[in-house]
């Protein structure tokens, strides 16, 4: 839980302390700071898919805990450079090792999650990841991005506070590195049956090497269960990108245009109400994480993905997105979201071997990638052509289309016999 509240914390102190560092310390604006921002976004998503899939591959290899380790250390590595990067090039490039460590963190919290712990207990596992990893992002909002501007307000020139601040966070990443590196398990050096259809080449004990082991994490699509976790994290990611950017996007510009309000007025109120959205994330994570080990596992991800999708329809009724109607829209949406972000776990857990299991969360977290690209890059579009709630009904009708594809599905989902909790962390 703790690798969860660390590891959530640091994922969203860059993106959401970035437009400070670019445009206070170092002077961009205007057309220049939104190129800048696209090439930063596409270059971080761009890392993350092309490497999810091999990490989960490296931590079914050699453990958990060093590719764990590893990715915290990236991450430091790359908040602490951030500010000192002196043109779009470096800083597209120490965005990317940025983005490596994520994608290392995004893979081993859900392994990690579902080898420390049985499996009639793993839905409240990810209840609890899910309320540590809220919990992390409010620490993240509410005290570390904020820290430059404290500074600032102490006297510091505005480019030297982004750079203290982005140390101080670096230096707290890398604290956390070392406690994970002591209390974690060791890697245990663990041999692995052959794999499905290349016991010919593969002695029984030999270690797989990484590109088959990311063949077998594709292939255990075969699995209905398995298809329908991969299916319902390719929503899941997209659902928490759009409430991060689409939801305060669609206020601040609802403020400022209509209302005549100012940028300060208008930030502030879209914190309000996305204030709400994960309020409620909070809140809703334990309660999924109970219905999961209430409920069979892939009854629970149609439930939950259902939710989600209705609430992101009602955006559509929304006219007035400072009105009270948005409130409870932005409840709904928060609890939509962190049900269809715990429930994907647990399914894909119960499903596949415990050698594997990195392996499959890599192309889990790599289906989530591709959601982003897709429903954010075509509801962008349908922003500007449509209406500011069409990414949330793009992501709505894609809920309601898992949550058909697992009632098509569920009476074919059979849990794999479970071994006993793994350590090879």
């Amino acid at each position: 839980m703790g690798l969860g509240l660390l590891g959530t914390a640091v994922i969203t102190f860059l993106p959401a302390a970035q437009p400070y560092l670019l445009t206070d310390a170092l002077g961009l604006s205007g057309d220049d700071l939104g190129r800048t921002t696209g090439y930063l976004q596409v270059a971080a998503e761009a890392a993350l898919i092309l490497s999810l899939a091999w990490y989960g591959a490296l931590a079914d290899r050699i453990g958990r805990r060093p590719v764990a380790v590893a990715g915290l250390l990236l991450c430091a590595l790359g908040a602490a450079l951030y500010p000192f990067a002196g043109n779009v090039a470096v800083l597209v490039a120490l965005r990317v090792v940025f983005a490596l460590g994520i994608a290392a963190l995004n893979v081993t919290m859900s392994a990690i999650t579902a080898d420390y712990v049985r499996d009639r207990a793993r839905g409240k596992a990810y209840g609890w990841l899910g309320l540590f990893s809220g919990i992390g992002a409010v620490i993240a909002v509410l005290v570390l991005v904020r820290l430059p501007n404290m500074l600032e307000g102490g006297g510091m020139a505005p480019a030297t506070a982004a750079k203290v601040g982005f140390l101080v966070v670096a230096g707290l990443v890398l604290l956390g590195a070392l406690a994970l590196r002591g209390t974690l398990a060791p890697g245990l050096a663990t041999s692995v049956e052959p794999l499905a259809g290349h016991s010919a080449g593969q002695r029984a004990g030999e270690r797989a090497g990484l590109g088959r082991l990311v063949v077998e994490g594709v292939r255990l699509a075969r699995d209905p269960g398995v298809a329908l976790s991969y299916a319902a994290s390719f929503v899941a990611r997209a659902d928490l990108a759009l409430v991060a950017s689409f939801l305060s996007l669609w206020i601040v510009d609802y403020a400022k245009a209509v209302r005549g309000m100012s940028a300060t007025e208008s930030l502030a109120k879209s914190g309000a109400i996305v204030g709400i959205a994960y309020m409620v994330i909070v809140v809703g994570a334990p309660l999924f994480g109970w219905l999961g080990d209430r409920m069979r596992r892939q009854d629970v991800v149609i439930l939950a993905q259902a939710l989600a999708g209705a609430a992101y329809l009602s955006t559509l009724l929304v006219s007035d997105p400072l009105g009270p109607g948005m409130m409870l829209v932005a409840a709904a949406v928060g609890l939509g979201e962190i049900g269809v972000i715990t429930t994907a776990g647990p399914l894909l857990a119960q499903q596949v071997p415990a050698r594997y299991r990195g392996s499959s969360f890599g192309v889990q977290t790599l289906c989530g990638a591709i959601g982003i690209f897709v429903i954010s890059g075509v509801g962008g579009w349908l922003y500007d052509l449509w209406r500011p709630a069409a990414p949330f009904a793009l992501a709505g009708a894609c809920g309601l289309l898992v949550a058909l594809f697992g009632l098509a599905v569920r009476h074919r989902v059979t849990p794999v016999p479970e071994a006993e909790p793994s350590r090879t962390a």
